[in-house]
């Protein structure tokens, strides 16, 4: 009975794995075929593209999903997305922000004030948070690119604001106007970068307690599972004691 309950655990857990991955790459489609339909449909000439793409391929997206999300933009049948800021704040006042790309205005910000409310949070106006975040660029390479220093000399050489390197990577950062140019100077350099965004970053960020750690990170699953939003950003830190205690 061990063997067979350890057995249905593991499929359990594979399950979830796969369906989380289908979601990932739903969203990522999504983002591809957005930005194929507002720009050109080729990515040399449509960096917002680009940058879709080379997320896809940095999650292991086939060649084959990559262009029949392009060829989808193309079609008179593709969705018409639109794309939706909501702000508001979690449990223990932490900031946030939740990007979305959604047919349904509607359904959508019924899904998020009522994900906010299960958890203790509330939806605000546009604008009543994000005042406490900085609009970025972000590019992001993995380890491998090289070590820190050869990464600070190819920030410096590309006028990038800010360069960080730890053991999950490198990761640049631009003012939005400089973002193109920076983006580009470091892949003629470094190759085609693991991601490449404008994203909000926060001012200053909050220590959360342990109890608010558990429900923030509840909500932010809730907000990740949602098939309309692609990015979530929050003001907050949690320390290690609050991160060991989180559920596997």
């Amino acid at each position: 009975m061990a063997g067979h309950s350890q057995f249905k655990n593991i499929m359990f857990r594979k399950n979830r794995q796969d369906a989380q991955r289908s979601k990932l790459f739903s969203k990522l489609s999504r983002e591809i075929t957005v930005s194929a339909k507002l720009g050109m449909p080729d990515p040399a000439h449509n960096p917002r593209l680009r940058a879709a793409i080379a997320a896809a391929k940095a999650q292991s997206m086939s060649r084959d999903v990559i262009d029949r999300a392009i060829k989808k933009a193309l079609g008179n049948d593709a969705e018409n997305y639109e794309e939706v800021r909501y702000e508001g704040f979690g449990p223990g006042g932490v900031a946030m922000i939740v990007e979305a790309l959604t047919d349904n205005r509607n359904r959508t910000a019924a899904d998020v004030r009522a994900a906010f409310s299960k958890y203790g949070g509330a939806l605000g106006e546009n604008g009543s948070v994000s005042f406490m975040f900085n609009r970025v660029g972000l590019i992001v390479y993995p380890g491998s690119a090289g070590d820190a220093d050869s990464m600070l000399e190819a920030a410096i050489e590309a006028g990038a604001d800010e360069s960080v390197s730890s053991s999950d990577g490198h990761e640049f950062i631009s003012r939005v106007e400089d973002f193109a140019a920076v983006r580009d100077a470091l892949e003629a350099k470094l190759g085609a970068p693991q991601s490449a965004k404008i994203v909000w970053r926060p001012s200053n960020t909050i220590m959360v307690d342990d109890e608010t750690a558990e429900t923030l990170t509840k909500l932010l699953d809730v907000l990740d599972d949602h098939d309309d939003i692609q990015n979530v950003y929050a003001n907050y830190e949690m320390s290690e004691a609050a991160i060991e205690k989180l559920p596997a």
